[in-house]
């Protein structure tokens, strides 16, 4: 039986790969959400609280023409943190992206407080983002 937090992260993952982001915003996120995205593209950064997340969120679908899509490979959870095993793919001005990442979620009464993600390839994804 999975952990529920296993559940939620699943859960955002279909809700972001159907572009609902209502459902991130009112089921998902915390009001107070940090998520830290690395590298040196206009992508790259701390964002803070949910419509700064959210409008990152939606630059990439609009960056990406649309096209960005996130394969969920595993989820390991506890009740403080899950752990999301990913590949995303984009496509944006005639290139193609397609980077494995791990994602870590700090969740605290049922909704997601903290995203860390980690690009396996910091390099490639600062050029395809830039």
């Amino acid at each position: 039986m999975a952990h529920p937090n296993e559940d939620l992260v699943r859960q955002g993952y279909a809700a972001f790969g159907s572009g609902d982001l209502d459902a991130l915003q009112n089921r998902f996120f915390a009001e107070g959400i940090r998520w830290h995205f690395p590298g040196r593209s206009p992508f790259g950064g701390d964002y803070e609280g949910v419509t700064e997340v959210l409008g990152w969120l939606g630059r990439s679908f609009e960056a990406s023409e649309g096209t960005i899509r996130i394969e969920l490979h595993d989820v390991i959870g506890n009740d403080e943190h899950v752990v999301a095993l990913t590949t995303v793919r984009a496509e944006r001005a005639g290139k193609k992206h397609q980077d494995n990442t791990v994602q870590v979620f700090h969740i605290r009464d049922g909704k997601v407080t903290e995203v860390w993600s980690h690009p396996a390839d910091l390099y490639a994804s600062d050029e395809f983002w830039s």
